[in-house]
């Protein structure tokens, strides 16, 4: 299996599914593949439940500053200069195959919940965020295998 070169992950708000796709993946793969995420809008900061779970398996998401598609174009990004795009909320998949309809990129479409609204304790919120998180390291590990070093 070929690996693209380049992958957004996107979401309703990227502020929790996509950036931790976005981190979980850039673990991954390194250099491999130029990843980045967004969302279909960006009025919420990163969540707080989201950085604790991807802190717990290294992954650093403090720095990430919520972006949406309109943002990334504003600073010169293309959504059509990327390989592929996943999707990870059904809006975004929406968006992202009409932005992309006329050009050579592919839109997969993952059916990753949504965690935020999940759990009433500090203990479920977490749990429910790590199943998020969980499931988007099979995911990811299952779709851009690297070959081993």
């Amino acid at each position: 299996m070929t690996l693209p070169s380049s992958v957004l992950f996107c979401c309703n708000h990227n502020s929790v599914r996509s950036p931790m796709a976005e981190g979980l993946m850039k673990i991954h793969v390194g250099n491999k593949i130029y990843v980045q995420s967004a969302g279909v809008a960006s009025d919420r900061e990163i969540d707080g439940f989201s950085i604790a779970v991807c802190d717990e398996v290294g992954v650093q998401l403090i720095q990430h500053k919520a972006r949406s598609f309109k943002e990334m174009e504003e600073l010169g990004e293309d959504l059509n200069g990327y390989d592929l795009i996943v999707a990870l909320s059904p809006m975004a998949e929406k968006i992202a195959l009409e932005t992309t309809m006329n050009n050579a990129v592919d839109v997969e479409f993952w059916e990753i919940s949504d965690p935020s609204g999940i759990g009433e304790t500090r203990d479920e919120k977490l749990n429910a965020y790590r199943n998020i998180r969980n499931e988007l390291i099979t995911r990811i590990k299952n779709r851009f295998p690297l070959e081993p070093k």
